[in-house]
């Protein structure tokens, strides 16, 4: 069961608006919740650049959509675990919009199994997509933000980067080893940034999805018995929608967030907040 809705890939880049300055680079942002980010950003004014590894036809029909709102959105396929093909996805970023100004590191994705009969390759491959490829966009961002310089009239920051992460940063995954460390990589890859970035004024932050509805963990909302199953784990007592991570991100991009710097917002309904223990234990 994924709760999470993750599966995810780069960011956008955005153009300067009232809400949300600059060029979004959005990784893997063809599924639901890439989706609704790179939307999100653009309806606030920004340019988006599309990541992908599968899907082109979808990738493809979310850069129209994005376009038919007045901004400019090109796809970009690479797989964020590879050096060479990140360095290629920011080039092709920083020529078609001359920068950018905002990352959001979405990629991710599950091999599940226990401990005993986990692969070493399925061990690689998650850490690999879900935290080698956050720090590998994060330092090609850096680079851009630092080499291209302040952008007053943009942003007050130099740059912006959000690092979607899952609240698996802090809870245990039991037959998830894998993705809940990788998790937890990326929740103190994102604050050791943010601290030493601060003093350049590049934000670094991090949103924490919890159960969200997304076609990859549909049997855990299908039915209703699954859903009541569900709503045990998460005291709001709704499952959350990609346009709630959505709204976070867009947020977290703007200006309005620009005293905000190397903390994780858990968009969980309450999930961290150990329901279990409602009740006195």
């Amino acid at each position: 069961m994924h709760l999470p809705g993750h599966d995810r890939q780069p960011q956008p880049a955005a153009r300067h608006v009232k809400e949300l300055p600059g060029l979004p680079l959005r990784t893997k942002a063809v599924q639901r919740i890439g989706r609704a980010i790179a939307r999100a950003l653009a309806e606030a004014g920004a340019d988006v650049a599309l990541n992908y590894t599968l899907g082109e036809a979808a990738a493809e029909a979310a850069a129209a959509e994005f376009r038919d709102l007045g901004v400019r959105a090109v796809t970009v396929r690479a797989d964020v675990s590879r050096e060479d093909e990140v360095e290629a996805m920011f080039a092709h970023t920083i020529t078609a919009f001359g920068t950018l100004d905002i990352l959001v590191n979405n990629a991710g994705l599950q091999q599940d199994a226990p401990v005993e009969a986990m692969t070493l390759e399925q061990w690689n491959r998650v850490i690999g997509v879900n935290l080698t490829g956050q720090f590998l966009c994060a330092r090609a961002a850096v680079r851009e933000f630092k080499r291209r310089g302040p952008r007053p009239k943009v942003s007050r920051a130099l740059g912006k980067i959000i690092c979607v992460s899952s609240v698996h940063e802090i809870i245990p995954w039991a037959g998830h080893v894998n993705y809940a460390a990788s998790k937890g990589g990326v929740m103190l890859m994102m604050k050791t940034l943010a601290q030493e970035l601060a003093a350049d004024r590049i934000r670094v932050v991090g949103i924490a999805p919890g159960a969200i509805r997304t076609p990859i963990n549909r049997e855990a909302w299908e039915t209703p018995e699954a859903y009541a199953s569900l709503l045990k784990l998460v005291p709001y007592k709704r499952i959350g929608e990609p346009e709630d991570i959505a709204a976070a991100a867009a947020w977290l991009a703007s200006d309005a967030a620009d005293y905000i710097t190397g903390t994780t917002l858990f968009v969980d309904g309450g999930m961290t907040l150990y329901p279990g223990f409602e009740s006195g234990g």
